[in-house]
């Protein structure tokens, strides 16, 4: 996963997501809260760039202080196609699984993709 923080990307990832709401909208508040200043440490992660599949918004990992606080440690999600969801949940370190995380996203197949995911590595879903 790439993580964006020039501020032409951050714009150009803005204008694209505000063509896809409402089903963006958990990401694109992010990015434009980081395209402006970043005041909350948050960081926006793509898995390629400028054509990419997945979105993904976290709080910077230096920044979480209790794995147990799924607050802390909330992720907003955008993705064009399932198997792209399914790679990040799976496969990269984008997604921290030692803590607890909330997971938020506005599109059909997430919750289905995250039980899948969860259940595969023995994990509790609440």
């Amino acid at each position: 996963m790439l993580i964006l923080r020039c501020p032409a990307q951050l714009q150009l990832l803005e204008e694209t997501l505000r063509k896809s709401l409402p089903t963006t909208l958990p990401v694109l508040g992010t990015v434009m809260t980081v395209a402006r200043g970043n005041p909350a440490s948050h960081e926006v992660l793509v898995d390629s760039w400028p054509h990419f599949s997945i979105v993904l918004t976290r709080l910077r990992p230096e920044d979480h202080r209790d794995p147990r606080d799924y607050y802390t440690n909330q992720l907003s999600v955008f993705y064009r196609d399932k198997g792209a969801l399914q790679a990040l949940l799976e496969g990269t370190e984008a997604v921290v699984h030692g803590r607890a995380f909330q997971i938020l996203g506005m599109q059909d197949g997430l919750d289905e993709a995250v039980q899948e995911v969860a259940s595969a590595r023995g994990l509790k879903v609440e």
